[in-house]
């Protein structure tokens, strides 16, 4: 069982990008924290806190079309060792700055932009290089190992930050960060698989810009099940701005409190993500995307009524658990159909819906949550994505997908 959870990792190539991947993500979401708790400690708001990490994520807006773009143009390894090396750069600056005692909330907001281009950029050209890296039989598992490297790194990052945010203060964490990306652009630096897309010269470079947008928008599965993940990034996903305003709530203290919360959604996506590494049969896969799709509603919901600590760290493990297993299944899905040759280019189209809605919604939810509370935000939320997956099972591909796991789109 072990073994085949783990089976893509033998192949050498793809281990390194997976340890890459695992430092990026860890120093992402650590990040999320520290900046989140050192804006909110500075302003005393949550609009702050969404409107850095809104800085953060609104190159999703931007960058991602770009970033496909040159994945399919160059050698998708040396992209990314060149967009690690920037967020390296990135990170050292802000922690410079927290150590002088100079930082400012302004300086953060423009720090958060250009990581956030960085990391925009970084990952289309990482999810078309995957599939280069292992056999075709071991696709799934690898993508959902990748998978697991996102999400499970919010386990990972806020567990190691957070002691050094209580015993040295926040200057630390941000130079743990910086120890991360370092590690992110030593593995990719040892990737020896050379991964290039294709410009048809029949196009326009125009149309060449545009062909994943093209192949999404016209594929039967793909469209239906874009908008589907586009509305669950939009109402589940979006909290990270809220987390310090819970945590102050039950533990008293935001800043490791919001590193507590994170590192239960973290601990719940790890161990769902590895569950689905293991899942081949392609009508349990459906079935397994649809009841992560009904938990990703219902988790919102717990983590708004909650009453105590303990009930409020549940939600947070369902939320990872759900959330994390969703997008890993449905994220797949859209690697598996997208032709090798323009795969940069679709992935930065679904990283554009995802993460632009993210940085958005984070921002709004935020300003929300100051005026009504977060838990209207939450169970509101929870229960319009709820409603949302019910009535998708009337789009035949995805009622086709959900129960029989067709994937053609037919």
């Amino acid at each position: 069982m072990l073994g085949s959870t783990f089976a893509s990792l033998r192949y050498i190539d793809f281990r390194f990008l997976w340890l890459a991947s695992l430092s990026a993500g860890a120093a992402s979401w650590a990040l999320i924290v520290a900046r989140g708790w050192l804006v909110y400690d500075l302003s005393g708001s949550s609009v702050w806190v969404g409107v850095v990490t809104f800085s953060a994520m609104a190159p999703m807006f931007l960058a991602p079309p770009i970033a496909g773009f040159l994945a399919d143009k160059f050698d998708r390894k040396k992209l990314l060792a060149v967009l690690f090396a920037a967020q390296l750069l990135h990170n050292l600056v802000l922690a410079l700055l927290a150590i002088a005692g100079v930082i400012e909330i302004w300086h953060i907001i423009a720090l958060s932009f250009i990581n956030g281009c960085a990391r925009a950029s970084q990952m289309p050209a990482a999810q078309a290089l995957l599939p280069n890296l292992i056999p075709h039989d071991y696709l799934l598992n690898a993508i959902s190992l990748n998978a697991a490297t996102m999400q499970g790194s919010r386990l990972i990052g806020p567990a190691l930050i957070v002691p050094l945010m209580a015993l040295f203060g926040l200057e630390a964490a941000f130079i743990g960060c910086t120890l991360f990306y370092v590690l992110s652009f030593f593995f990719t630096t040892r990737i020896k698989t050379v991964s290039v897309g294709e410009m048809s010269s029949q196009e326009s470079p125009l149309s060449n810009f545009f062909a994943g947008v093209s192949f999404v928008y016209k594929h039967p599965l793909v469209l239906p099940l874009m908008v589907t993940i586009f509305l669950h990034c939009c109402l589940t996903m979006s909290f990270e701005s809220l987390l310090p305003v819970v945590g102050e709530r039950f533990f008293h203290d935001g800043g490791l409190g919001a590193g507590y919360l994170m590192m239960a959604v973290g601990a719940g996506a790890l161990c769902l993500v590895l569950v689905t590494a293991n899942i081949r049969d392609l009508r349990i896969r459906g079935r397994f995307l649809f009841l992560a799709a009904i938990g990703s509603g219902l988790a919102p919901i717990l983590l708004g009524t909650a009453a105590n600590a303990s009930s409020a760290l549940l939600g947070c493990v369902l939320m990872g658990a759900s959330e994390a297993s969703y997008m890993a299944i449905a994220g797949a899905i859209i690697q598996m159909a997208s032709p090798d040759a323009i795969r940069g280019r679709v992935m930065s189209v679904y990283l554009w819906h995802i993460g632009g809605m993210m940085a958005t919604f984070n921002l709004v939810n935020a300003a929300l949550a100051d005026d009504f509370g977060v838990a209207p935000v939450l169970v509101i939320a929870g229960l319009v994505f709820t409603v949302s997956v019910v009535i998708s099972v009337g789009v035949r591909p995805l009622r086709r997908l959900y129960f029989e796991g067709e994937v053609t789109g037919k």
